[in-house]
């Protein structure tokens, strides 16, 4: 526990201790038998893997969202004040140590992001999110203006400014760790 609640952008939301240990368990164990995909972006094979369930982008083919997330849909629907079937996707994430996600942005349809982490902790950064100068220009490095650890069993919402104004990365991460991410479309 911290004295001081983390510095993020209007719009950011963080709810430790989201679930308890044994709902943890549970979705691990079920996450332990996904057959994961490799992910590309920009024709470079991600450390990490994932498995898309629900509406996607790209040629990312989509399952239904299967019935071990419905329980967890439902309680990041009750906590953001949603029907749980506005969450139109469900991705989770598989970070073996060393795994990371660059600076991003998730993709223009999605409106409201909600992630829960499970296993290990990792950083969140954010800052800034500026539009490339076009004709090669070279623009000053941006820096990480703020930035928060994801504990186990945690949960965050990107809306509003977070969402439209900031991109986020995860740096490596030292051990397994799972994320499920919910989104809304605009």
């Amino acid at each position: 526990m911290t004295l001081f609640e983390p510095d993020l952008p209007q719009g950011f939301a963080y709810h430790r201790d989201f679930i308890a240990p044994h709902e943890e368990r549970d979705l691990a164990r079920a996450i332990g038998e996904v057959a994961f995909d490799t992910f590309q972006m920009r024709g470079v094979v991600a450390r990490r893997r994932v498995k898309f369930y629900g509406a996607t982008y790209g040629d990312h083919p989509a399952a239904q969202v299967p019935a071990f997330l419905l329980p967890l849909r439902l309680k990041v629907a009750e906590w953001v004040g949603m029907r749980p079937d506005a969450f139109v996707m469900a991705l989770i994430n598989e970070y073996t140590p060393g795994a990371t996600i660059g600076w991003h942005r998730d993709a223009p349809q999605y409106e409201l992001t909600a992630g829960v982490s499970l296993l290990s902790s990792c950083r969140m950064r954010l800052r800034p999110y500026a539009v490339q100068e076009s004709g090669g220009l070279a623009r000053a490095p941006r820096k990480t203006t703020h930035e928060i650890v994801l504990e186990p069993r945690s949960a965050y919402i990107i809306r509003g400014v977070a969402r439209s104004a900031y991109e986020h990365s995860i740096p490596s991460t030292e051990s397994l760790r799972y994320s499920i991410t919910f989104r809304t479309l605009r």
